[in-house]
Parts: C-alpha cells; structure tokens; sequence
C-alpha cells in the first residue's frame, strides 16, 4: 500500500476516534412534553393561558429546552359558542418525554389510539415522576379544562376551566390522571372536575395545580 493511502486512512481513523460513538435518547428525540414540576402557587388561577404558557417556557428553560415554544395543554370556554381547544394550541408533534421516550407521534396518537401517557413516562420537566394514586400525597390530577378529544366544552352550566384559569375562589376544573388510575376512569385528560379551584380545593380530590406542557414547535 501506498504511503499517501496509509496516510489517508490514519487521518480517517483519528477522525472517526475523535467523534461521538453515539448520540443519547435525550439527543436524538429532544424534549417535547412534561408535566409541570410545580404548580403556580394559586390554586387554578394560572393568570389565563398567557401565564400558564410562560411557566410552562419557564420551566423549560431552567431544564435546558427553553429554545422550543412550550404551550400549556389547557382549553378555554367563551359564551354563546366553543372555546379554545388544548389541542389546537400544542402543534403536531412527535412528542418526546425528558428521557427520550416517545409519548404520541401525533394529535390523533394523542387523543384517539396510542399515547403513551402513564405514570411512568408522564415525567416532570427534569425526568422526574409525579406523583400518582398510590402515593402519599396523591397528586395525579393534572389541569386540562377539555374533553377527551381534547377540544373545549361548549358552553353549558358548569364551568370546567375556573374562569378560563383566572380564579382560584369560584368554579371547577376540569382534569386528567396522568397515571391512568382512579375511579374508574382512565382518562389522562378529562377524568372529573375539582371540587373547587384554589390551593387548598385542588388536593381534595388528588391535585396540586400541574398542567401538562408540550412543544408546539
């Protein structure tokens, strides 16, 4: 062999010795979805969605994924006709937890056949797991104000979103169990209402005011 080849194919090994072997879960499939490690400090009054959406940004950034656009899975409800629907504020997907884990590949994997939201992949921003029905406290009532289809309700007696997320004295939530377990039902996004939506209202019935987050990018 040619002095120029073997010289060649030292470069190319030396190259190949430099570069990364493999890219991690977390590198390959980034961030897409959390659950709120921490609620808002108000009961259900989350500043409407504006500030739902800023501390679902905010604890994004601290986690290191704050160069995406990070929506609150919430919906609204308006007077006379639907409201804002979660659905249509968190983009298209694909959908990865903070360990890398694929959680729907999109809106209708989400809502319709094959999520993959349960008490072990519905992690907070930090990979952490929240707490579920057979913990002590149980905290697996995550904030949604929708349907199971994950549009908003049209209008009717009861208010599903404590004032489109601005009271935490009058109204109800609507909520999801994200570890898939309670009563019965099995939804992750439209289990039951709160019996109430401030601080101390939302334990009642397993909550302490998370929401779930997703990249709408």
């Amino acid at each position: 062999m040619h002095h120029k080849s073997i010289a060649l194919l030292l470069g190319i090994g030396t190259l190949c010795s430099t570069l990364p072997m493999t890219l991690s879960a977390e590198e390959l499939r980034p961030m897409g979805f959390f659950v709120t490690s921490v609620g808002m400090g108000d009961g259900a009054n989350l500043g409407g969605l504006a500030g739902a959406d800023a501390h679902c940004q905010k604890l994004a950034a601290a986690a290191g994924a704050g160069d995406r656009e990070w929506r609150a899975y919430l919906s609204t409800e308006e007077k006379g006709k639907r409201g804002i629907s979660a659905r249509d504020r968190i983009g298209n997907g694909p959908w990865y937890n903070a360990h890398g884990v694929l959680i729907a590949a999109n809106l209708t994997d989400l809502h319709l056949y094959n999520n993959k939201i349960t008490l072990e992949t519905a992690l907070d921003e930090n990979g952490n797991r929240i707490k579920g029905r057979y913990d002590s406290p149980n905290e697996h009532d995550i904030l949604t104000g929708t349907q199971e289809d994950g549009t908003a309700y049209f209008p009717d007696e009861a208010d599903h979103t404590c004032n489109n997320w601005t009271s935490n004295s009058t109204g109800s939530a609507q909520v999801g169990h994200h570890d898939r377990h309670g009563g019965g039902n099995t939804s992750w996004n439209s289990a039951h209402g709160t019996r109430g939506c401030g601080k101390d209202d939302l334990p009642k019935t397993g909550g302490n005011g998370y929401f779930y987050c997703f990249a709408a990018d």
